[in-house]
C-alpha cells in the first residue's frame, strides 16, 4: 500500500481520463484536463459523480455510495477532522484562563473634575473654576517668534460666508 501512495504523488505518472479512455494524462495536469474534458463530453459527465474526498475520482453515479465508503482519501479527511477537533479543544482551554485586569478609571468622575474648558478656535478662554479670575478674559499667548502674527482670516473664503458680496 505504501508503494501505491508514493505512486500517486508522482507528478509524471500517467492517468487515464474518465471521459475519454484514449487520453493518458500526467498526474500534475490531470485536474486541469478533467475540467476541460468534462466540458467536451457532457453526455459522459452526466453519468459520472465526483468523489467528495478527492475531485480526481470520477465514479459512475450508481457506484458513488460504495466508492465513498471505501475511498482511500476518506481516512486522510477523517484524520484532519480529528486533529482540528483536538486543536479546538486546546485553544478553548487556553482562552478560558484569561481574566480581565482590574480597572480603576472613572471617566464620569474625571469629566466632573475637569477645570478647563475645551479649546475652540477664535474664542476667548474663560476660567471654569470659582477663582477671583473667573470673570476675566484670558489673553491668548503666542508661541510665534517676535515680528510674526497669527492670521486674522483663513486663506480661503467659505462658500456660505461671502461677506455680503453679491456674485
Amino acid at each position: 500500500m505504501e508503494d501505491t501512495y508514493i505512486d500517486s504523488l508522482d507528478p509524471e505518472k500517467l492517468l487515464q481520463c474518465p471521459y475519454d479512455k484514449n487520453h493518458q494524462i500526467r498526474a500534475c495536469r490531470f485536474p486541469y484536463h478533467l475540467i476541460k474534458c468534462r466540458k467536451n463530453h457532457p453526455d459522459v459527465a452526466n453519468k459520472l459523480a465526483t468523489c467528495p474526498f478527492n475531485a480526481r475520482h470520477q465514479v459512475p453515479r450508481a457506484e458513488i455510495s460504495h466508492h465513498i465508503s471505501s475511498c482511500d482519501d476518506k481516512s486522510c479527511i477523517e484524520q484532519d477532522v480529528v486533529n482540528q477537533t483536538r486543536n479546538l479543544k486546546q485553544e478553548t482551554l487556553a482562552e478560558s484562563t484569561w481574566q480581565c485586569p482590574p480597572c480603576d478609571e472613572d471617566w464620569d468622575k474625571d469629566l466632573w473634575e475637569q477645570t478647563s474648558t475645551p479649546f475652540v478656535w477664535g474664542t476667548a478662554n474663560f476660567c471654569g473654576n470659582n477663582s477671583p479670575a473667573s470673570n476675566i478674559v484670558m489673553e491668548h499667548k503666542s508661541n510665534l517668534a517676535s515680528g510674526m502674527r497669527v492670521p486674522k482670516s483663513l486663506p480661503y473664503v467659505l462658500p456660505w460666508k461671502n461677506n455680503g458680496n453679491a456674485q
